[in-house]
């Protein structure tokens, strides 16, 4: 079996140069046909031009054919002209018409020829690994465009109609739809500072130096004026999406660096809209006041937000009709397709930004579409999305190349090399200007490798050609110079700096994206941290993006699903519907990586029991119900709305009070279990009064037995009460008799004091000084003891 493989691999490896050169020669009809004109070679019929043939002269004629089409391709019939020689055919029915079928025939050849590209370069995996796709297609078209050229034909060009209308769309739609939304707007300060203020700081930075360097006498560049070199550099200044998705997904860059770049490139389309035709329009005119750079200003907001707000009127249509096919699955992609290419065409109608548009509307209709839609029109849309974006992308580098061949240029040493090196000097200086006024707010800091790979990785593309395209020559004789200045720095960024991301990354040790995807249980913690920080920020008083964007889903619950998302599924609870959502997403990941469960293989003997439908309904209602509670609209407490509670200081008194007898009752029970003796010493005595004070009461007999003033409430521990002789004043403590010890100790309970004299003694009339003095000390204020407290430590007559 190796010996056999071995013997595979050269053929496997030269399958792709076999591909090319099938697509080379089915190219040859387009080489040998160019210009409408019949090849005699190919056709059964000599080349004469017969009259034409109108459409609708002869009753149940209901062709239609253009006027110049028939003239030169279409015979008469036998009864249409009997005075013009026919001509027999060899056979009736067969022959050759290559100009019937020539402009499909053409899309066709050139589509092949992209996907057997894309096959070869992923056939061939050693040169995948050290060259882009991206800058072998363009060697793909610069080759096949040498062909054209050499066989003595005009090789098609990249027109910006095709490009801007038919090319680019599938690409962002693809990049919009499938947006990290959570990432993007995370970082979409960051992402909208880097887009919007790094790209006007380019397009003026770079505009103002050439404008410096056409000044240059000897350079023969002064005929080109100031709004001219702003043009220019507002064409060249901006990031190209389509270069950074074909080099930044090869590379697998970490996911805010690829979100930073990709967003940039996404969101500065409306400041290069705004600034293209601000400029092109100023060239125009003979002179440019203060209102019309104002309006110009102006003009950005309206761009921006038209389109957005184009997008999301569009989003929210789709999302609606989505609501209602549920008896109609085939044609639920259509609707996703169509609605969004109709909001891109609605965006350029109105000179709005038609990518801004496919973002928006993306982003709005996916959440409402996946929950209406069947799971299999979910999986036909991703898959066709991707591989319309894919044909696209690979079409735009390989008509790069033919275009490089077949355009006319104008080559100036001293205005391209100085493009190129002012390009990359404003790229370097705005991020790091840009960086270090963005890590004075951010929490996570971009590092110094972060900012190398985001200045290394502003690639320009086919959007910045097909601008410089579009200028007409009347108003831009520098057109051509302007054009190979614009295809020269896009062949650097894309070959010498796509071809060396990948190792700088290495050897910088960036931190590149995780392959495994985060499981339910990472899912489900983090909108648990996020319900968490939305509650901190209203006790704080902050209102940060974790309030607001708990403001946007409790309004989207309460009104947006209601209308947007058909049957029970909008009143589903969070969580249940998100892990169906995460279910069906790990068994599709499953199936497709070749893990197919088939449900005959099972056993036949399950090792649980199966489930009823009606038991299944019941647990079901159970987890909808009780598994999880969604937070409730309750009183918000926060440093601007908390008021002085006037019962606040009572109520602590009383949890004081509350607190010390609790502890009193403790210290007492630790008395328990000490063993009782026949002597009582002073602590246990301490320990009598401290258990019950109420229980014992005064004997008739006791005249001669001391006396001691106990107030009940005293919340002091039995240590701090000291027992002292009355009688015997100013002698020491004798030995107690046989007398007293039988007839044990003899309390007086003194009188409960009236209210609100808690804290003060009250001496009685008969009281001497030194009475009133031991009374004093025994008595502390505190909590009445409650009547209920349970049998006394020592009982009565013991």
């Amino acid at each position: 079996m190796q010996a056999k493989g071995s013997r595979g691999a050269p053929s496997l490896r030269a399958l792709p140069f076999l591909f090319l050169v099938a697509a080379l020669l089915g190219l040859l009809p387009l080489l040998h046909s160019h210009g409408l004109q019949p090849n005699p070679m190919l056709a059964s019929e000599p080349p004469h031009h017969y009259p034409a043939v109108i459409s609708g002269s002869e009753p149940g004629d209901f062709t239609a054919a253009p006027l110049d089409v028939s003239q030169e391709i279409r015979p008469l019939p036998n009864h249409s002209s009997p005075g013009h020689a026919k001509y027999r055919k060899a056979f009736p029915v067969l022959g050759i018409d290559y100009t019937h079928v020539r402009i499909p025939f053409e899309i066709s050849l050139w589509i092949l020829l992209a996907c057997l590209m894309k096959l070869g370069f992923h056939v061939i995996p050693s040169v995948s690994n050290i060259v882009p796709e991206s800058c072998l297609l363009i060697v793909v078209g610069l080759l096949v465009g040498g062909l054209i050229k050499g066989v003595g034909e005009t090789p098609p060009s990249l027109k910006s109609d095709i490009f801007f209308l038919f090319l680019l769309p599938p690409i962002i739609l693809d990049a919009g739809y499938f947006l990290p939304l959570r990432q993007f707007t995370e970082n979409l300060g960051t992402i909208l500072i880097f887009a919007v203020v790094g790209t006007l700081w380019n397009a003026f930075f770079l505009g103002g130096l050439m404008y410096a360097v056409c000044q240059i006498s000897g350079t023969g560049l002064n005929d080109i004026g100031l709004l001219a070199n702003l043009l220019f550099g507002s064409i060249i200044s901006a990031v190209d999406p389509v270069a950074v998705l074909a080099v930044f997904e090869e590379i697998h860059i970490n996911e805010l660096l690829h979100i930073l770049v990709f967003g940039e490139s996404l969101l500065n389309d409306a400041v290069t809209v705004v600034l293209y035709h601000l400029f092109e329009e100023f060239a125009n005119l003979e002179q440019v006041t203060v209102t019309d750079i104002i309006l110009g200003f102006l003009s950005f907001f309206v761009v921006s937000l038209g389109g957005v707000f184009i997008g999301v009127i569009y989003g929210v249509i789709a999302a609606f009709t989505s609501r209602f096919t549920s008896h109609i699955r085939v044609i639920e992609p259509l609707f996703v397709f169509l609605y969004s290419y109709m909001a891109y065409l609605s965006a350029e109608l109105f000179h709005l930004s038609g990518i801004m548009a496919l973002i928006a509307s993306g982003v709005v209709m996916r959440p409402y579409v996946e929950a209406n839609i069947s799971h299999k029109s979910h999986t036909t849309i991703k898959y066709f999305l991707k591989m319309w974006s894919s044909v696209s992308e690979t079409l735009i580098f390989i008509f790069l190349g033919v275009s490089t061949v077949g355009g006319r240029h104008y080559w100036n040493w001293t205005f391209i090399i100085s493009t190129l090196i002012f390009c990359l000097i404003a790229r370097v200086l705005g991020v790091l200007g840009l960086t270090w006024f963005i890590n004075k707010f951010r929490i996570v800091k971009l590092t110094p490798k972060d900012q190398f790979i985001i200045a290394y990785g502003g690639l320009r593309g086919a959007i910045a050609f097909s601008l410089g395209y579009l200028l007409e020559y009347e108003h831009f004789p520098m057109r051509d110079m302007f054009l190979t200045a614009i295809i020269t720095v896009i062949f650097f960024t894309v070959f010498v700096q796509g071809m060396t991301i990948r190792p700088l990354v290495d050897l910088l040790a960036v931190k590149k994206k995780q392959e495994t995807k985060r499981s339910i249980n990472e899912e489900i913690h983090t909108q648990f941290l996020d319900h968490l920080l939305t509650g901190i920020e209203d006790i704080c008083g902050h209102y940060g993006h974790h309030h607001w964007k708990d403001k946007l889903n409790r309004f989207n619950k309460k009104y947006v699903k209601k209308c947007l998302i058909a049957g029970e599924r909008s009143k589903e609870p969070q969580l249940i519907a998100f892990y169906h959502k995460m279910e069906m997403k790990q068994a599709i990941e499953l199936v497709e990586s070749g893990g197919n469960i088939n449900p005959k293989a099972l056993p036949v003997k399950r090792m649980l029991p199966a489930l009823s439908k009606d038991k299944e309904e019941e647990i079901r209602k159970i987890l909808r119900n009780n598994l999880q509670k969604t937070r409730q609209r309750l009183r918000s407490y926060n440093r601007h709305t908390l008021v002085a509670d006037p019962y606040e200081d009572a109520w602590n008194q009383m949890l004081l009070r509350r607190q010390k007898a609790r502890q009193l009752e403790q210290k007492i029970n630790n008395y328990l279990t000490v063993p009782a003796h026949k002597l009582d010493s002073p602590t246990m005595s301490r320990a009598r009064i401290g258990s019950d004070p109420l229980a014992y009461e005064p004997k008739s007999d006791s005249g001669n037995l001391p006396i001691i003033t106990v107030d009940p409430a005293s919340p002091q521990s039995p240590e701090s009460v000291d027992l002292v002789n009355e009688e015997l004043k100013g002698t020491s403590c004798l030995p107690p008799s046989p007398e007293e010890d039988e007839e044990g100790l003899v309390m007086r309970v003194k009188d409960p004091s009236s209210p609100g004299t808690d804290d003060v003694f009250t001496p009685g009339a008969g009281d001497s000084p030194s009475n009133q003095r031991i009374m004093r000390c025994l008595s502390d204020p505190g909590p009445q003891p409650e009547p209920e407290e349970g049998e006394p430590f020592i009982p009565k007559g013991k």
